[in-house]
């Protein structure tokens, strides 16, 4: 294997998801770092200058296995993930947060013994360890704050993570995303693919392309790209160290608000007056999915494929079927500011962003003004 230069060696865990992709192709491009992706599928589009592990983190014997390759990692970013079919019911159920501490155990409990020389494990965590999913959130939401009393994985993951480095000397850092946009296929959680593929069906049968939700929530987003450069700062940074940090895009939007650029960026006119329940309306509409694949020379990535489980999240994050008004659900990003990291990125110039790259990667058909 190649040698690590002075960044070290960073080991991506769950380089096929929504931030792993992101921070696998960010540190592929630094050159002081070796980049290894470790999922159970290659992240894609696959970065040249990293290195793909494919392992199944619910398999203890394989990872031990896998270890055995990994003595001279310094630095992990661990954000790999376990979901239900459904997504939100399993965010309540035991045996989904034991299987995702179960997978960080796997990984991690080897590797700290073959690699001598770990310095840094970053650790994804979100809004629901403010119990976001539960209640309303005492806006704006701080790290600060005591321990939300809710069962979460996170917990599980954390209470490890500190114990393990406590013991053997690295250092960490925990990362609290708003909801992340980037360029992943076929995750639990990303809306780009769901809301393109939702355009691009609305244009193909002439259908209006209607905001999915017009509540007045007022959100926060983050770019995934935006995100992998927070994960490079922190693994260099004396101030990331033993922290939790809260990370945003640095502006808020409501979707009502925000759609006439989503449309824009997609050629298409912006639409209102009706909800949309996205996770019964792209399945059902695969066969129109699939002729605007043949007609437009697209990869043929089927519907399923495509969404993964992000289009049961749009339904969440569209308030299909809540009654009455969406609570905020905001962010204090103070103490990542304070700490060194100020980047930031306009919401609507990331949406438009991710769709034309999934249109360069022949994801989403190119965007062509309506007439």
């Amino acid at each position: 294997m190649s040698q690590a230069g002075p960044g070290g060696t960073m080991l991506v865990a769950g380089a096929s998801g929504v931030v792993g992709a992101a921070a696998v192709e960010h540190f592929a491009r630094l050159a002081e770092w070796r980049v290894i992706g470790l999922s159970r599928r290659p992240p894609d589009p696959a970065p040249t200058g990293f290195e793909h592990l494919g392992l199944d983190l619910t398999d203890p014997d394989a990872c031990a296995a896998a270890a055995e390759g990994l003595a001279g990692v310094t630095h992990v970013v661990y954000a790999a993930l376990f979901e239900k079919p459904g997504l939100m019911p399993g965010w309540l159920e035991a045996d989904q947060m034991r299987t995702n501490l179960a997978m960080m155990r796997n990984l991690m409990d080897p590797l700290a013994r073959r690699a001598r020389c770990l310095r840094h494990v970053s650790v994804l965590q979100g809004t629901k360890a403010y119990g976001a999913h539960l209640h309303r959130l005492k806006v704006p939401a701080r790290e600060r704050a005591p321990r939300d009393p809710h069962a979460n994985f996170y917990w599980l993951q954390e209470d490890y993570i500190r114990a393990a480095a406590r013991d053997a000397g690295w250092s960490f850092t925990i990362w609290r995303p708003q909801v992340v946009f980037g360029g992943a296929l076929g995750v639990a959680m990303n809306l780009v693919p769901v809301i393109g593929a939702y355009g691009a069906i609305c244009r193909e049968l002439g259908l209006p392309f209607l905001c999915p939700g017009e509540h007045d929530h007022v959100i926060e987003a983050v770019d995934a790209d935006l995100v992998a450069r927070a994960l490079a700062w922190a693994a260099q940074s004396q101030a990331a160290r033993g922290e939790t940090f809260n990370i945003t895009n640095g502006d808020v939007f409501v979707w009502e608000n925000v759609w006439p650029a989503i449309a824009a960026a997609l050629g298409l006119e912006p639409a209102f007056g009706r909800a949309v329940q996205l996770s019964r309306f792209l399945p059902e509409h695969a066969p129109a999915w699939e002729r605007i694949v043949a007609r437009h020379g697209l990869r043929p990535i089927p519907m399923a494929e495509l969404l993964g489980q992000s289009h049961h999240y749009a339904d969440l994050l569209f308030g299909w079927g809540a009654r009455g008004p969406l609570p905020a659900t905001l962010v204090s990003t103070i103490k990542l500011r304070q700490a060194g990291f100020g980047d930031c990125i306009d919401t609507e110039a990331m949406f438009a962003k991710w769709f034309a790259r999934l249109a360069e990667r022949k994801v989403l058909p190119q965007a062509r003004p309506e007439r």
